[in-house]
């Protein structure tokens, strides 16, 4: 039994790792202590940081919110996108900006065909409807086909997305000098998100914010 529908029953949200408490203000990992400062960063983001604003990610990308990334990219459970918004709301509700335009993650028109939906696109929609935010779903392209990224070490993930990302050129004009809020599946390395956020600044955009459905953390 679930309380309303597209909703997790008992279990599920037991073993769901929800993201609260002090996160990294860039990219939504949490952090420990009692949050003293008032834009904390993790390690990553200190020596690295981020070509975007902020960042947030609704759960960590371990057990069953493992499970339900897995199920939305590749199992087809296209209605995770609803609740899932919902958590992202939540989870970024101190740094949504007005009058910014929500866009997802592209993939390559070749992976596309082969999953036949793109992921982050039903959550940059449904976190749209959520919000009251517009959205567009192809503000960016793959201008190449990328290999998997499992598996790959950060430095090699950042080589192989650099320049693979556009926006698209009859796109532009709907970015120039408004914030954008990108949305993803995933946050491992950031290294999807740092080529997405660095083609909308190129192409003229406002400040960049970034959202994950999920954070992947070290054990702690």
């Amino acid at each position: 039994m679930v309380d309303a529908d597209f909703g997790l029953c008992g279990t599920c949200w037991r073993d769901t790792g929800f993201i609260g408490g002090t996160v990294c203000d860039a990219c939504g990992v949490p952090l420990p202590g009692g949050g003293d400062l008032a834009s904390p960063h993790c390690d990553a983001c200190l020596v690295t940081p981020r070509p975007w604003t902020q960042g947030r990610a609704a759960l960590i990308y371990r057990d069953m919110g493992r499970k339900l990334v897995l199920a939305l990219k590749h199992g087809d459970r296209q209605e995770i996108a609803r609740p899932a918004a919902r958590w992202l709301v939540h989870a970024a509700q101190d740094i949504l900006p007005e009058q910014a335009l929500i866009a997802p993650v592209p993939l390559h028109w070749r992976r596309l065909l082969k999953r036949r939906y793109n992921q982050s696109a039903l959550l940059a929609k449904a976190l749209a409807g959520q919000t009251g935010h517009s959205w567009c779903p192809d503000l960016l392209q793959r201008t190449r086909h990328t290999p998997s990224l499992d598996g790959l070490s950060r430095a090699e993930r950042f080589s192989v997305l650099q320049k693979a990302i556009c926006v698209h050129p009859r796109r532009r004009h709907r970015i120039m000098r408004r914030p954008v809020i990108l949305v993803d599946d995933v946050l491992t390395s950031g290294a999807t998100l740092t080529s997405c956020t660095e083609a909308c600044i190129e192409a003229g955009s406002g400040p960049v914010f970034v959202l994950a459905l999920a954070r992947v953390a070290k054990e702690t």
